[in-house]
């Protein structure tokens, strides 16, 4: 990590450490509110999966890229720049929530952050992804479309659509899969024919790669190569990035499919504390930096629930905005 470390730049690197922080104290303090009936639906928190999204979106341009992901999206948008406060107050389905209370946990949406929204039906981001690229290409912007998915959403007919026609137009778009091990409840190798999910990008002739979603500098290294790659040929690229989620699939999910030992084995693997441990060792921060980092990750958090608490209602009226175009 210490050579990935000098690559990265101390600057970029505590970046990313104080994206991952914010997502964990922001998630944790979600799951807390959720627990006291503040949150109500559906609520997928992203804890242990903060290495990808912090190190993908970090490596970004989001003056020209834009992101596109599924229902676990409160971390895409909170590396995306969005404020915690609106985030947390669409949680509370509050007017003042960055979709006006009407979209919830799966429904982030800020198109001033380029950051186009979780999407609530399993696989339905991979064509809009495919559609972005396509309006990117057309409008000669230099963009490139990057599309997060889970290992639930690669058996999809949509994936493999949109991954041909990608590939066959030569659109700017780069496949994530973000496999957490688990589609809901079920182990996906007991789903998949084929458990490296690389062989289905390089099934459609793209360049396709697998990386340790746990090292944030790993992470943000490879898409830093792939948007170059992707600029230079303007050819779309596939990665699976293996993570792990701490929590259930949703709020009400107890997680009892998985054993004890599988889950401490990845806690070991935090990837936040793995990236504390190597920035202290290198003399790149100390430990009482570390904890006002963490302090101002969880004052944030804070901040955003005293928001919501306080912010009004939805206004009838709203019922009937933005039904029809």
């Amino acid at each position: 990590m210490k050579d990935a470390l000098k690559e990265t730049g101390k600057a970029k690197t505590l970046e990313l450490l104080s994206t991952m922080l914010l997502i964990r104290r922001f998630e944790e303090k979600a799951g807390q509110m959720y627990g006291l009936k503040k949150i109500g639906g559906f609520c997928h928190l992203y804890i242990g999966q903060e290495a990808v999204a912090a190190g993908v979106i970090k490596a970004l341009d989001l003056q020209r890229d834009y992101v596109i992901g599924g229902y676990r999206d409160h971390g895409y948008a909170l590396a995306s720049g969005m404020d915690p406060k609106g985030l947390m107050a669409e949680l509370y389905g509050k007017k003042t929530g960055c979709s006006g209370g009407k979209g919830g946990s799966m429904h982030m949406y800020s198109p001033e952050h380029h950051m186009l929204g979780g999407n609530g039906i399993v696989g339905s981001q991979i064509p809009v992804a495919t559609g972005v690229g396509l309006s990117l290409k057309a409008g000669k912007t230099g963009g490139a479309a990057v599309c997060f998915f889970g290992d639930g959403a690669i058996h999809q007919g949509a994936f493999h659509e949109s991954l041909n026609m990608a590939q066959v137009m030569k659109l700017p778009v780069i496949y994530i899969c973000e496999n957490n091990q688990y589609g809901m409840g079920t182990d996906f190798r007991r789903v998949s024919a084929v458990e490296d999910f690389t062989l289905m990008g390089q099934a459609y002739g793209m360049q396709a790669q697998q990386l340790n979603g746990m090292d944030v500098l790993e992470v943000y290294t490879a898409i830093k190569r792939a948007l170059e790659n992707l600029r230079k040929d303007g050819l779309p690229g596939f990665l699976e990035i293996r993570t792990y989620r701490y929590k259930g699939h949703s709020m009400s999910d107890p997680a009892k499919y998985r054993t004890r030992e599988e889950l401490e084995s990845y806690k070991a693997q935090d990837p936040i504390l793995i990236l504390k441990k190597a920035l202290i060792e290198t003399g790149m921060i100390t430990e009482k930096e570390f904890e006002e980092m963490d302090g101002k990750a969880k004052a944030q958090a804070e901040d955003a629930v005293l928001f919501a608490e306080e912010s009004p209602e939805p206004d009838r009226e709203a019922l009937y905005e933005h039904v029809y175009v």
